[in-house]
């Protein structure tokens, strides 16, 4: 059978909720913080630190959880106070899942059924009283707030910058050449013989065209 958190006065857990918000966040939700700075005395402080952490706004050893921190901040602080009755009474929600819709009476049904306790038990009312507390300050149809991970920085470059190209390889320099004409003006010997004319002009090609090529 499970064992549902409550104080005793549960109008202190209003004056704890206040004063969360109006405090700074400590390093530990310890005894003297709520005695102190949230103004819960005795034994009343003893029970609301103890309930603070059952709730889930501090860990075993007293620091401040992120829902204790989100609480703080007034854009996720109904989401924040809806959190401690989801995970604080999380078995009432196994028998319903709208429990915090349902009615006193409903709720005291469902206490009872999960506790085993008697139906006039003096912690049935108590528990009661403690969730509505809480309902207070929670609201159900709101999200918390993500981080939206940073865009990417883009730069643009305006339509009349110069656009970037890929740099151009000169090409490579030419070898420059000096190119002469020249005319040759034979005087050939009067003869028919084909072998004065192929010795004439292999000479040719050897001495005069071939110097001309290099």
């Amino acid at each position: 059978m499970a064992i549902l958190p409550y104080v005793t006065a549960t109008g202190n857990i209003e004056k704890a909720l206040r004063g969360i918000k109006a405090a700074a966040t400590p390093e530990s939700v310890s005894q003297d913080f709520v005695k102190t700075i949230l103004g819960i005395k005795g034994g009343s402080g003893n029970q609301m630190t103890a309930y603070l952490k059952k709730i889930g706004f501090a860990t075993a050893d007293g620091t401040p959880t992120d829902l204790y921190k989100k609480f703080r901040n007034s854009a996720t602080e109904g989401w924040a106070a809806a959190q401690p009755i989801k995970t604080g009474y999380a078995p009432l929600y196994v028998r319903n899942e709208y429990m915090h819709k349902l009615s006193d009476d409903d709720v005291k049904g469902l206490i009872v059924e999960e506790t085993g306790a008697e139906q006039d038990s003096n912690v049935v009312p108590l528990v009661i009283a403690c969730i509505k507390q809480l309902k207070k300050f929670a609201k159900w149809d709101v999200t918390p707030l993500e981080e939206k991970p940073e865009k990417p920085i883009t730069q643009t470059l305006p339509s009349n910058a110069p656009s970037q190209q890929s740099p151009t390889v000169p090409p490579s320099p030419q070898r420059l050449g000096l190119n002469l004409g020249y005319t040759i003006n034979l005087n050939l010997p009067a003869t028919s013989d084909p072998a004065v004319f192929n010795a004439i002009f292999r000479a040719l090609k050897e001495h005069l065209l071939k110097a001309s090529n290099e």
